[in-house]
């Protein structure tokens, strides 16, 4: 089964993507930016959805972290900004491919299945 790294600190995003997640990939669950840099240092995720606005650390500051020791790690940033420099400013601080919140459930599903052959 492969492991996906969740770094967001909203509840209410955590029980929604943990229920559309839980029956097909494990999930780890990080709360903030600096505790998602040390899972994914430590547990080897197999993938990575980053919340973009979080505390201690934002996800794109996080992001590039990450990038400094996994070149190749998928990481799919998440935003409730909708605005067009969100995404550019996601991609550019490392993440693979960008989504909008809420998550549209099937759109989600095709880009796991995508980075997760």
């Amino acid at each position: 089964m492969k492991t996906i790294l969740v770094v967001e600190d909203t509840e209410l995003n955590i029980d929604l993507i943990t229920q559309l997640l839980e029956d097909e990939y494990h999930l780890l669950i990080a709360k903030d930016g600096a505790q998602g840099l040390e899972m994914a240092q430590t547990q080897n995720p197999d993938l990575i959805l980053m919340d973009m606005a979080l505390p201690v650390m934002d996800g794109y500051e996080t992001t590039k972290k990450i990038r400094e020791t996994h070149k190749a790690l998928p990481i799919i940033g998440l935003s409730s900004h909708a605005m067009r420099g969100d995404e550019v400013k996601a991609l550019q601080a490392g993440c693979n491919d960008y989504l909008t919140k809420p998550l549209d459930d099937q759109l989600l599903f095709e880009k796991l299945k995508e980075y997760l052959k």
